[in-house]
C-alpha cells in the first residue's frame, strides 16, 4: 500500500469518469455514491492511477460539498464505511472504446468490487478507501468516451438516482435530449419495479427533481409507448444558465489620415520588399476594394 491518502476535494472540483462506468449496473446509495464521487474526483484523469493508491473522504468535507449538517454527513460516511466494500458493479464496455470484452452479453460482463479496501477512521470521521484494480482504467488515463462534471452539482441532491440521471444527461450534455429504455434503465439502477407508475414514483421523478434542483441543467421528461406498453423514457435538458455568446471583436479598417488615404505607417506595415510607396498604396487599396 503506497501513498497518503488525499484529501477531500473541495466542491468545485471535477468528476471524470469512463461513459462505460456511467452506463454500468449498480446499486450503491446516496450515501455510498458521495463518497465514491469524491474520491473520483481527486484523480487525474490524464495521470496513471495506482490501484494501491488511498484516497481519504472526511465527514467535514461531505458536510461542506453536500451541504448537509455535520451530524448528517458523519451517519452517512459511517453507513457508507459499513456497506461500500461489499457493493460491486457490472461494467459491459471497456475503457477509451477499446474492443474485447467485456461486452454487451452478461456473460462477457465484468463483474467486480468497487473498492479493494477501506478503513474507517471512527475517532477522525474519515475513511479510506483504495479503488479495485480492475474499476481504475475507468478513472484515470481516459482519452475518449468519458464525461466531466462538478461535483458539487451531484452532491446535494436527496435521491440515488438523482446522481445516476445527472450522469445519464452529462454525458449527452451536447445534444440536450436522450431517451432511454426503461428496462435498460432499471437494469443500469439496480431496480425492478413491475408498474411503470411505481418507477416513475420512486425513481425518475425524484432524479427529475434532484437534477432539476440541484444541478447546473434543467430537465423534463416524456414517456413512449411501443404498442400499448410505456417502454421508454424521454429527457429534455439544457444548462440553467447557457454561457454567453462570444462576441466577435469588431474588425477594424486600415488605420487612414483624414483625407481617407491610408497612413504611412499602415502603408509601410503591409508593403512588400523591393515595393515604393506609390505602388504599395495602390495595391493594398486594390486588395481592400476586392476583399469588401
Amino acid at each position: 500500500m503506497t501513498g497518503k491518502p488525499k484529501a477531500l476535494p473541495a466542491p468545485t472540483e471535477t468528476v471524470v469518469k469512463a461513459n462505460a462506468l456511467i452506463e454500468a449496473g449498480h446499486r450503491l446509495s446516496l450515501a455510498e455514491q458521495r463518497v465514491v464521487l469524491s474520491a473520483i474526483a481527486q484523480v487525474r484523469r490524464d495521470e496513471s492511477l495506482d490501484s494501491r493508491t488511498w484516497h481519504s473522504v472526511t465527514a467535514g468535507g461531505l458536510a461542506d460539498v453536500a451541504g448537509i449538517d455535520a451530524t448528517d454527513a458523519y451517519e452517512s460516511l459511517s453507513e457508507a464505511a459499513q456497506r461500500l466494500y461489499d457493493r460491486s458493479i457490472k461494467i459491459t464496455q471497456r475503457p477509451n472504446g477499446e474492443i474485447g470484452p467485456p461486452g454487451p452479453d452478461d456473460a462477457d460482463a465484468l463483474e467486480c468490487r468497487w473498492v479493494q479496501a477501506i478503513h474507517y477512521r471512527r475517532r477522525e470521521g474519515r475513511v479510506d478507501l483504495m479503488f479495485s484494480e480492475p474499476v481504475t482504467p475507468y478513472l484515470a488515463q481516459l482519452k475518449t468516451q468519458f464525461t466531466r462534471y462538478q461535483l458539487q452539482h451531484v452532491a446535494p441532491m436527496r435521491s440515488r438516482f438523482g446522481p445516476r440521471l445527472y450522469e445519464l444527461l452529462a454525458q449527452w450534455r451536447q445534444k440536450g435530449e436522450r431517451e432511454v429504455n426503461l428496462d435498460w434503465l432499471q437494469d443500469v439502477w439496480g431496480i425492478e419495479y413491475k408498474r411503470v407508475y411505481d418507477l416513475k414514483r420512486w425513481a425518475i421523478t425524484p432524479a427529475v427533481n434532484d437534477v432539476n434542483a440541484h444541478s447546473d441543467l434543467t430537465v423534463q421528461v416524456g414517456y413512449r409507448k411501443t404498442g400499448r406498453r410505456v417502454t421508454h423514457v424521454q429527457f429534455v435538458f439544457s444548462p440553467k444558465h447557457p454561457e454567453p455568446k462570444q462576441l466577435e471583436a469588431p474588425q477594424s479598417g486600415p488605420a487612414r489620415r483624414r483625407d481617407g488615404r491610408l497612413t504611412r505607417k499602415e502603408i509601410e506595415r503591409r508593403a512588400r520588399p523591393g515595393e515604393s510607396y506609390e505602388e504599395a498604396e495602390r495595391r493594398i487599396e486594390a486588395a481592400l476594394r476586392q476583399s469588401s
